[in-house]
C-alpha cells in the first residue's frame, strides 16, 4: 500500500468539500447512528462527517502519525482497511476517501466494508488519468499532463478506479445505488501563499519530480527521458517564479472525483 505523509495529505485535500458537499448526498448523513471514516489520513473528510451528521463518526487508518492528527478531529482507530476490529453490522455507515486507488486489492477492503456496516459502503476515489492542469505558463499544462502519464505507468495499484469503482462494488456483493461526480479545483493566483511560494520553488529545483523519480523508473520512462523531463520541469519552475514576481501567474487544477455508494 501506498504511504503518504501528513503534509502531502493536508495539502492535496485542502479545500476540498468547502464550496459544495451534494457529491454526498446519497450517503444519507442525516440519519446515520455510527460512521467509519476508513483511510482517515489527516481527518479532512472526518470532519465534514462529523460536521454533516450527528453520528459517532471514528477515523481509521494503519499509520499512527496520520491519526495523532486525526484525533484532533474525531476518536480514532488504528487498523487495516482489510482486516477491521469490528464486529459484523456494527455501524450504518463505512466511508473512505483516495485508499481504494492506493491499495493492491481493493475488493477485499470492500468486503470488510461490507462486513462491518448494516446498511451503506461509499467510497470517494480519484480518477487520477484525467486531472486537467490550466496555466498561464503555457508548458506547465503540456509538462504536468507528461509527468503524471509516466507517473501513472509505474504506480502499481490503480490509481484512476474512480470512474469505474461501480465495478469493485459489484464484485464486493455491494448493490450500487449511485455515483456521483465531484470536481476538486487547487488554485494558485495572487497573492501568492507560503505553500505556492515553496511549490514553484520545487519546481525549480525539481524536487517535486525528483519524488517521483523511482515510480516513473519502474515504468516505461527510462533515464535519459526522466532527465530531459526534469530539465524542461526545471525551465517551467523559473517561467513560474518570473510570473509571480509580476504577480501574473495563476494555475488551476481540477481533479474529478467519484462517490461511489453501496448498499449491503
Amino acid at each position: 500500500m501506498r504511504q503518504f505523509d501528513a503534509e502531502y495529505l493536508e495539502t492535496t485535500r485542502r479545500g476540498m468539500w468547502d464550496d459544495s458537499r451534494d457529491a454526498l448526498a446519497d450517503l444519507g448523513l442525516g440519519s446515520r447512528e455510527r460512521v467509519l471514516d476508513v483511510g482517515c489520513g489527516t481527518g479532512e473528510l472526518t470532519r465534514v462527517l462529523r460536521e454533516e451528521s450527528d453520528a459517532e463518526v471514528v477515523g481509521v487508518d494503519v499509520d499512527p502519525r496520520l491519526l495523532s492528527v486525526a484525533r484532533g478531529v474525531a476518536p480514532v482507530l488504528r487498523a487495516d482497511a482489510t482486516a477491521l476490529p469490528v464486529r459484523r453490522d456494527a455501524v450504518d455507515l463505512v466511508v473512505c476517501q483516495a485508499l481504494l486507488i492506493n491499495l493492491p486489492d481493493p475488493v477485499s477492503a470492500l468486503r470488510e466494508f461490507r462486513r462491518v456496516s448494516r446498511d451503506l459502503v461509499a467510497a470517494v476515489e480519484p480518477d487520477n488519468g484525467a486531472v486537467e492542469v490550466d496555466s498561464t505558463v503555457p508548458a506547465e499544462t503540456d509538462l504536468a499532463r507528461r509527468a503524471r502519464r509516466r507517473f501513472l505507468d509505474g504506480v502499481d495499484t490503480d490509481v484512476s478506479l474512480g470512474s469505474a469503482a461501480a465495478e469493485l462494488f459489484d464484485a464486493a456483493g455491494l448493490g450500487v445505488v449511485s455515483t456521483r461526480r465531484y470536481d476538486h479545483e487547487r488554485t494558485t493566483e495572487p497573492p501568492y501563499s507560503e505553500a505556492d511560494v515553496e511549490a514553484a520553488r520545487r519546481k525549480i529545483t525539481g524536487e517535486g519530480l525528483a519524488d517521483d523519480r523511482e515510480t516513473m523508473l519502474a515504468g516505461d520512462t527510462d533515464r535519459r527521458e526522466y532527465e530531459r523531463l526534469r530539465e524542461q520541469w526545471r525551465s517551467m519552475g523559473r517561467d513560474i517564479v518570473d510570473q509571480m514576481g509580476d504577480g501574473e501567474y495563476e494555475r488551476r487544477e481540477t481533479v474529478p472525483f467519484y462517490v461511489t455508494v453501496g448498499r449491503v
